[in-house]
């Protein structure tokens, strides 16, 4: 679905991305995991079109992608939920979701994606006429989510999910990721909580200063040392 080659990604003169490739298939949920300042963030606004690469290439269901704006992106089927959520604070939940449905494709079956989201998440159906910026943390990021399942995305890239949340609500949050790709959606996801993130996907990424320096199942990286030491403090 997704292939990503020898992506080198620069901010000015300043390099943050060396020589990255990965690949998420069809139905997968896909982590890239490392610590702060990693560049992983780099790596999705990449992806999504927000940054556009120095050198490499990015191709999506068999399209290059590289140099596309966000919009077309969005369009072909990757949306991106941002670290921090990003959410529209003075307008309601329903407003926040229908902002979500802008394309033509998304607008036409926005009624249905707006039951499909609200029986993913039901308190946002009781919260649909409420001001975003008034919900708990834990109630935006699932706003957040679902705000970008409005799209209709084939691919979900989330960024930092369970960033500033309580353990429950943690749990929570990778609960529902799960419900999604039973759904069918394709998962990028990148996140700090290294145990849950490797623990729920199909196959991971170690990020550490900009290079990809390990790639694995779940069995092989939650017993490799380098990551038991570093992330998982064994």
């Amino acid at each position: 679905m997704l292939r990503v080659k020898d992506l080198d990604v620069f901010y000015g003169d300043i390099q943050a991305i060396w020589g990255a490739s990965l690949r998420v298939e069809a139905g997968e949920i896909v982590s890239i995991v490392g610590s702060n300042g990693a560049g992983k963030s780099t790596l999705l606004n990449t992806i999504s079109g927000f940054l556009r690469p120095r050198r490499g290439e990015i191709e999506f269901l068999g399209r290059k992608i590289q140099g596309l704006p966000p919009y077309k992106i969005v369009e072909l089927g990757i949306s991106q939920v941002p670290e921090g959520r990003r959410l529209f604070p003075y307008m309601t939940v329903l407003e926040n979701l229908e902002m979500g449905a802008y394309t033509k494709v998304a607008r036409e079956g926005r009624r249905e994606s707006l039951e499909r989201v609200f029986s993913i998440f039901p308190i946002l159906k009781d919260r649909q006429k409420q001001l975003a910026g008034s919900l708990s943390g834990g109630e935006q990021q699932m706003l957040a989510i679902a705000r970008g399942l409005m799209s209709r995305p084939k691919l979900l890239m989330l960024d930092e999910p369970s960033l500033g949340l309580a353990p429950k609500l943690v749990r929570k949050t990778f609960e529902v990721i799960g419900k999604i790709k039973e759904e069918g959606v394709s998962i990028l996801l990148v996140e700090q909580n290294v145990y849950h993130s490797i623990s729920m996907a199909d196959r991971s990424y170690v990020l550490e200063n900009g290079r990809i320096v390990l790639e694995g199942s779940k069995e092989d990286l939650l017993h490799n040392e380098h990551v038991k030491r570093a992330y998982l403090g064994l």
